[in-house]
């Protein structure tokens, strides 16, 4: 195999960067290429996955065939059979003619299955028949087709957890990963992101006709230093961002700071507070920090019950003896004891009065209403599903992102709480 420049590659693709690990994954894609080897692209989001299928099929024999990019996260659960291996006329509502799949109409050439982790257990098992022997039945029929279809994968899942979960089926997984690609995360590729910094500058004061925005040295050390959890992407966002909107063209740290994300996992430590270490948390999203409050109130409400208790417990009584009544009631209580008979309880041996003062009083009052009113987990899913459709204008895609989970699980979720409209 004739040897191609990294450097001539890295142009072609738009890939910026020098690290050994982003060499190694060119490498690897330049290696493979020739062959007929199924691929799995494994990386965060954000990191460029999507440039290695297109080396993969522009230096195979299959290069002047179809190549096909498909977001399995994009495509509801209902229809992805139909996109990926077609129907017949009439196999479901809605199918008013015969419809290709992208397997036959990407016959010879390559399809590139992003978010391939996203897909249905009822899809796995069809795709890993067509890779295993190339066959596959359009939905609704019972003829068996043939396609020749060089199949790259990309997931930004651990999918090894993905497996042992039960969520993606294992003899699928190895089929998939004949030859692992992984994308290193910009945090480990610091060198590269000064580099990327000025090509998206460049890109954007050539695309607004304005003049390009610079970085101090200060400014320099505080992008290396950040972690980048929406690696290249979000480093791209934010040039942008600084690009239109700041009026100094020369970008200090102090500058870039505003624009750095705090609230979020992975970010540059918050300055040391007067806070309890405890308070000093970062969460990775919404409902990470959801969990935690309801997880918190919950430990208030348990500590308060402790404390009744206690009080209970000394008043000489325990409060598993008690049972509400009455003011009128005469001479006795009936209560169980742990054999199941029943007792009776005189209630002049029952405390009179337990001496709470005026705050331990509103802390149990506010300990009920809490528990009362604290919303359950799928209705405050459902809230923050409905804000973050309207933060973004019902646009899903964003709206899914800004969530931290797949389209086709926003689509869903839509579905089963009936948000559409």
């Amino acid at each position: 195999m004739a040897k191609h420049p990294l450097q001539q590659i890295k142009q072609r693709f738009g890939i910026i960067g020098s690290s050994p690990e982003l060499d190694r994954a060119i490498d690897v894609a330049l290696q493979v290429a020739p062959t007929d080897l199924s691929v799995l692209i494994t990386g965060e989001s954000g990191t460029g996955k999507e440039n290695f299928p297109q080396i993969v099929h522009q230096y195979s024999r299959r290069k002047h065939g179809p190549y096909f990019a498909i977001n399995c996260g994009s495509i509801p659960e209902g229809t992805i059979d139909s996109e990926l291996f077609g129907h017949e006329k009439g196999s479901f509502t809605g199918a008013t003619g015969t419809r290709k799949g992208y397997f036959e109409v990407a016959d010879g050439g390559t399809l590139f299955l992003d978010e391939v982790g996203e897909l249905p257990l009822s899809t796995q098992a069809r795709l890993l028949r067509i890779l295993e022997s190339g066959e596959f039945i359009k939905v609704g029929s019972s003829k068996v087709e043939k396609s020749d279809v060089r199949v790259v994968a990309a997931t930004n899942l651990d999918m090894v957890k993905a497996v042992e979960r039960g969520k993606f089926r294992e003899d699928l997984y190895y089929r998939l990963n004949s030859v692992p690609i992984r994308i290193p995360p910009l945090r480990d590729r610091k060198e590269d992101i000064p580099l990327l910094f000025r090509k998206f500058t460049s890109d954007c004061a050539e695309k607004y006709m304005m003049p390009p925005i610079t970085i101090t040295d200060d400014g320099r050390e505080l992008l290396k230093s950040y972690r980048w959890p929406g690696n290249v992407r979000q480093l791209k966002n934010i040039t942008e961002q600084i690009s239109i909107i700041e009026q100094e063209r020369v970008i200090t740290a102090e500058i870039l700071q505003k624009y750095l994300p705090y609230n979020e996992v992975g970010m540059l430590p918050v300055p040391v507070s007067q806070r309890h270490d405890s308070e000093q948390r970062s969460f990775a999203n919404e409902r990470e920090i959801l969990y935690q409050v309801l997880f918190d109130m919950k430990k208030d409400i348990t500590d308060l019950k402790q404390v009744v208790n206690n009080l209970m417990e000394e008043s000489g009584k325990h409060p598993a003896a008690y049972a509400s009544a009455p003011a009128d009631m005469h001479s006795s209580l009936i209560r169980q004891d742990h054999s199941g008979m029943t007792l009776p309880v005189q209630v002049d041996t029952l405390p009179k009065k337990i001496d709470l003062d005026e705050r331990e009083r509103s802390d149990i009052q506010e300990a009920t209403e809490y528990e009362e009113s604290a919303l359950s987990i799928s209705e405050v899913e459902k809230e923050m599903i409905a804000k973050a459709l309207e933060r973004h204008l019902g646009k899903r895609k964003l709206a899914a992102a800004d969530l931290g989970i797949s389209e086709r699980t926003l689509y869903r979720k839509i579905k089963e709480y009936k948000l559409e409209g």
